[in-house]
């Protein structure tokens, strides 16, 4: 039988949990980086899985101390799922929220660490990586949560929202800065699609209904992620005004595309502008793979006359974008993304004001993951380190990566060499001490 793509590979899982302590470095680790480096992604713990997107979660973590790379530890998030093997639907269609894969996304607010997976409940982690358990906002969540909030820059509040195959199919949730889940709303949409990620600004939240949408056959005979692509629902982008979110969504009509993942939105004059990885189509045939890369682009959207200017901007094939999470919802100047073809992979810096960018090269065989920003000032959008995991095929083996993010361009400022791979996956991000 022939290992399918998501199992073989640097996808394919690792078999256990591990600590190393004392890591080697070449190059130098700044001082001023004290915390975590963690990273999230599908291990299925019993090394098989019929989707990519299914797998159990695994964290991957790195403990930076006084220029030292202290220790790396993997661990599964226990999950109902990964305990028990619960269920996400009973059959009778009853949804249990905490029986899911929590794979995609390891995320901090008001002091709680987060793994999350857009079907379900977020699970929260102790500093040391291990699982404390589902959290519901004491009760108050009964929805799903994304794998993508957001953490307004200037309120510090946690913008979130569920999505569901049943109605109301998309719901608005807003935490303020201390934790406390102070809003929740439906948002009307007209059926079930997949809304994986949405964007920020500071006056607004922005919505993404696109054509990939929920489909029972493919979910009922199983296997196989349940959307598909439609021709006939629009793509539209929804705007949420934050002073009144109990009010109308003001829906603006796009070309039909897929996102799905932003790197950043703000307010300009009367006008909104959001920059994301669009792919012209997604899933028409399959969900086993992607109908093609996706590239970045900007919307532009004016307020006034509810026109809609789409150009994209850069050419190359990328994912994973990032910024300075310093600047969510505000005019970041600089954004990243990761690129991987043919077996080699770079970053991408953008310049958003002067449309120029910078390339760092891996080189033959070695393929970054997602990037991360680690501040190095007080400053938002100052200087800082971009931090990545890298797979080196020839060596089957991983890296964690810590770059000058002024100087893309250049040298490594440090590659610390891991005690194991690190199978590809999704997203993390630098967790510095409290």
């Amino acid at each position: 039988m022939t290992t399918p793509p998501h199992l073989s590979g640097n996808y394919a899982p690792v078999p256990d949990e591990i600590t190393a302590f004392e890591l080697p470095c070449t190059g130098t680790i700044p001082e001023d980086l004290n915390g975590w480096f963690v990273r999230n992604g599908p291990n299925p713990h019993d090394a098989a899985s019929p989707h990519w997107f299914f797998g159990d979660g695994m964290v991957h973590g790195v403990r930076l101390e006084g220029g030292r790379a202290v220790s790396y530890r993997n661990r599964w998030v226990r999950t109902t799922r990964f305990t028990d093997g619960a269920q996400g639907i009973d059959a009778q269609g009853n949804r249990d929220y905490a029986a899911g894969a929590a794979n995609t996304h390891i995320v901090r607010h008001a002091g709680r660490s987060f793994a999350l997976v857009e079907s379900s409940f977020p699970y929260e982690l102790t500093s040391e990586l291990d699982t404390v358990g589902p959290y519901d906002f004491d009760g108050k969540l009964t929805t799903a949560m994304t794998a993508h909030p957001k953490t307004c820059a200037v309120t510090g509040e946690l913008h979130f929202f569920g999505y569901d195959f049943r109605e109301p199919y998309l719901t608005y949730h807003r935490a303020d800065a201390a934790g406390n889940l102070e809003l929740s709303r439906a948002i009307d949409v007209p059926a079930a699609t997949m809304h994986h990620d949405f964007a920020l600004t500071a006056k607004h939240v922005l919505f993404l209904d696109l054509p990939v949408v929920f489909d029972m056959q493919t979910a009922t005979s199983g296997g196989s992620m349940p959307f598909r692509w439609s021709d006939d629902y629009q793509a539209r982008i929804g705007v949420l005004r934050r002073d009144d979110p109990h009010g109308p969504v003001r829906w603006f009509d796009i070309e039909p595309c897929y996102v799905f993942h932003t790197l950043n939105a703000h307010d300009d004059a009367g006008r909104i502008v959001l920059y994301a990885m669009r792919y012209p189509s997604m899933w028409r045939d399959t969900s086993q793979g992607f109908d093609t890369g996706a590239n970045l682009w900007r919307w532009t959207l004016d307020l006034a006359t509810g026109a809609v200017h789409e150009e994209r901007i850069d050419d190359r094939i990328a994912e994973f974008p990032r910024i300075d999470d310093r600047l969510a919802g505000l005019d970041a100047r600089y954004g990243h993304a990761s690129v991987s073809s043919g077996g080699t992979g770079a970053l991408l810096r953008y310049d958003l004001h002067t449309g120029s960018s910078t390339v760092h090269d891996f080189g033959p065989g070695r393929v970054p993951a997602e990037a991360a920003f680690a501040a190095a000032d007080e400053t938002p959008g100052g200087a800082g380190y971009l931090m990545t995991y890298v797979y080196d095929a020839a060596e089957n083996s991983s890296d964690l990566v810590i770059l000058d993010a002024d100087d893309l361009g250049g040298e490594p400022i440090g590659t610390i060499r891991l005690p194991r791979r690190v199978p590809h996956g999704f997203h993390g991000n630098w967790l510095p001490d409290l």
